[in-house]
């Protein structure tokens, strides 16, 4: 079994800036992808950023050029640092892996961490 930590998160001023990291803890596995998703009032989930364990990195356009994300191997912890926010970034979070697991791939989700963008 494999339980993923979020961390990070809370309450930002537009214009600020906001680190989330997610630990994936469990025993014989191995990390796949991990990455950040995103879910606002009334709006459908939607990607903010994802890392390969092998360094490939996609971003949600809505956050590109100001967010950067890092997978952290040897700790299995991916990291989101996310610049000059606004108020449309106020969403719940969500940390999601893919996990390897005796040859079968398998999906996690966290259990999400609220954003507010607001003065």
């Amino acid at each position: 079994q494999v339980q993923l930590v979020e961390s990070g998160g809370g309450l930002v001023q537009p214009g600020g800036s906001l680190r989330l990291s997610c630990a994936a803890s469990g025993t014989s596995f191995s990390i796949n992808s991990m990455g950040w998703y995103r879910q606002g009032p009334g709006k459908a989930r939607e990607l903010v950023a994802s890392v390969t364990s092998g360094g490939d990195t996609n971003y949600g356009d809505s956050v590109k050029g100001r967010s950067t994300i890092s997978l952290d191997n040897a700790n299995n912890t991916v990291t989101l640092q996310m610049n000059s926010l606004k108020p449309e970034d106020t969403a719940v979070y969500f940390c999601k892996a893919v996990i390897g697991i005796r040859g079968y791939n398998y999906l996690y989700w966290g259990q999400g961490t609220q954003v507010t963008v607001s003065s």
